[in-house]
Formats: C-alpha cells, structure tokens, sequence
C-alpha cells in the first residue's frame, strides 16, 4: 500500500465530522492505520470518540497528535464549494477542516507509512487522535491521557498538527501557548418596574462600576517569547433584556489569555483584588482552561528545525501565539510543540490549503522522524 497524503486528506475532509460527530473520519483513519500494522483502540467518552493507535514497542515513542472534528460550516450558500466536497480549484483543496486539521492527518500517516517501511527504525509511531478538539475538550485527549497513563503507557513525544504557518510552509512551529481563563462576573439587584425605581435596585450601574476597576489594555510586559497577557471583556446581559423591567442582575463575560507572568491561580487573586477595590458586592465564577506552557529547547525542536529547513530551506520562527490547543494537556506528560499547514483559511468560509503543501508537509514530518530515531 502506498498512501497518497492528498487523496486521504480528501477522504477525510468529506467526512462531516463537525464536533461532537465522527462522521466517519475515526472510522477511515483506523482503516488505513490498521492496514499499515498499527494497533489501534477506539475510545469513547460519552458522545466523543477517540483513537489512539501504536505501531511498535520500542523507545521512543514518537506521538502524532491531533483531532477530526472540524468547526460547523456557517451557511453552505456562503460557500463557493459544497464545504464538506474536498474540491480542487487552481490548485488548492476547498473543504471545511483543510487547514484545521486532516490534511496535517492525511500527511502524518503517510509519512507513517514511509518510516514504518525502513522495518526497524529504533521506536515507536503512535496516534493521538480525538474527535472533541473543537468542543468543550472533555472527553477527548484529556481522557486519552488518562487512559494511557493508567496502562503505563508514555509518550515520549508529541508532535501535534495544528495549522502553525500563517502563510507558507515553514514559517512558524509552536513551542509554547498562552493560558486561557474565563470569568462570568454578576453583580445582584432587584427587579421591578423601570417606571417605578424606587421599587427595585438596579445592578448595571454596579456592573459598570466594577468592569471600570478592571485593567485595560495589556495586564503585564510579556516576556521574551510570549506577548502581554490580555483581559478582555466578551459580553454583557442581564435576566430580562428588555426596555421596561429593571433586571435582578447584570453579568459579564470575560477572557483572559495569559503568559507564563501569571499562573491561573495568581490570575484569579489578580481580578479579585482590582474587583474588590471597587467597594461593590459582586460574585465570580472562574473556568480556566489551561496554563501557559513553553517547551523547552531539546531533541524535539531541534527535529523540527531540522526537519522544516530540509524541505523548505526556511527556519521557522518557534512561536507561542495564537488560541488554545490540545498541547496544554498533552505538555503535562512529554514535550510537546505544534507544526501543520499554513492556517491563513482555518474556521473561515471557504477554508483551502495550497494542495502541493499537503505532500511538502508529508515530507517535513518524514524528516523530522527520521532524525528523532536516528539520535
């Protein structure tokens, strides 16, 4: 079997596996993984299904990780394809999940397929793959983990690949990511008729008071590789949401992404404090879903600027920008870092990637295996 990483990536991007669904892209994947030899396990956690699949037993184990679930489409009329139809069109593949992330699979296995054919390589290939990267990533790689870990199971490794490039094929890997927490913030009132306020105690007043005590702008410095930490402020409601009637409370939704100045916990005591100087009852309940991570310089990275600057000629700019991603769970078990394809279109109408990149992508994860197992 020879795997074109360009006709999987199709396969794959025709599955409408919009999170928490499968559409059929596990199902594909552990076809053609289990023909190339590797030993897979599906495992489900409540509606999500995951993958997890080993080719080997030896050390290293050198892990892919990364998701099928794709964002949903938006209207299909918006599109200038059927968003779920891979076309081709002058030479870029159009479909929902291009970029963000099964041409990165579809590359991966077939670079798979290429080490696995050298017979003893010196390691392991292994999978990670789940189908609740898009969601609320409960029951997804946080589970898998957990799953290996309790069979003593360890990665070595992790490359994860999320679309890093803004714009060419080697620019930018991800070594690092901001934290991320969330905030609802409510102040209390009472409700009543807005004609006779007397009656009733109205909380957006107590509300603003309290997002004024609130930093704005950038909360810190940053530091050499992370930008400034930023609290912003995502939405405004109240109980009722009409002219007529003064509501019992008033919310705010906050996002903070933070670098490695704050942790979630200093964070938390952060907002209290600038909240508390306003000298107004509130209430807040905090979500936070991940700490800032940055892996260090060692044989991963090095594996990825090699392997990058083979292929390419580029050196990619080792980078912690940009949202969350599966790699602040997978950073608390091996060192982890993120290289995949340009991401200019990801999430967006219309998303494509280049079609050449989907097999110049193949070829950088070739290199970046062959020289981890050859160390």
């Amino acid at each position: 079997m020879s795997i074109d990483p360009v006709d999987l990536a199709r396969q794959l991007v025709q599955c409408e596996s919009v999170t928490p669904h499968e559409g059929g892209a596990l199902d594909l994947l552990e076809g053609y993984l289990s023909q190339l030899g590797f030993e897979c396990t599906r495992l489900p956690f409540a509606e999500v299904d995951n993958l997890y699949a080993r080719y080997g037993t030896a050390s290293p184990n050198f892990c892919f990780a990364g998701h099928t679930d794709v964002v949903p489409p938006g209207n299909p009329d918006d599109w200038s394809v059927d968003p779920f139809s891979a076309a081709i069109i002058d030479g870029r593949m159009v479909g929902r999940g291009t970029a963000d992330m099964k041409c990165a699979i579809a590359s991966f296995v077939s670079a798979a397929e290429h080490i696995i054919a050298q017979d003893d390589f010196g390691g392991s290939i292994s999978f990670l793959i789940t189908g609740d990267e898009e969601g609320p990533a409960i029951n997804g790689t946080v589970k898998v983990l957990e799953w290996l870990a309790a069979k003593g199971e360890t990665l070595d490794m992790c490359l994860v690949g999320e679309p890093t490039n803004p714009n060419v094929m080697g620019e930018m890997a991800k070594i690092g990511r901001r934290g991320s927490l969330n905030a609802i913030l409510t102040a209390k009132g009472t409700q009543g008729h807005v004609a006779y306020p007397e009656r009733a105690d109205n909380p957006v007043g107590r509300l603003t008071q309290l997002l004024s005590h609130l930093p704005q702008g950038p909360i810190d410095e940053g530091t050499a590789m992370f930008q400034p930490s930023n609290l912003e402020v995502t939405g405004l409601l109240t109980t009722t949401m009409t002219h007529n009637v003064i509501p019992a409370d008033a919310k705010a939704i906050l996002n903070v992404r933070f670098n490695v100045s704050f942790t979630g916990e200093s964070l938390m005591a952060f907002i209290r404090k600038h909240l508390d100087s306003a000298g107004v009852d509130y209430a807040i309940e905090f979500d936070l879903k991940g700490d800032p991570f940055e892996t260090p310089s060692g044989p991963l990275t090095d594996a990825i600027k090699y392997g990058v600057n083979a292929v390419t000629g580029r050196e990619p700019e080792f980078s912690t920008t940009g949202g969350t991603s599966d790699a602040r769970f997978i950073k608390n078990y091996c060192p982890v870092a993120e290289f995949g394809m340009a991401g200019r279109a990801m999430h967006g109408v219309n998303e494509s990637v280049d079609v050449a990149d989907i097999t110049v992508l193949r070829d950088i994860y070739i290199a970046i295996m062959k020289l981890v197992f050859s160390a």
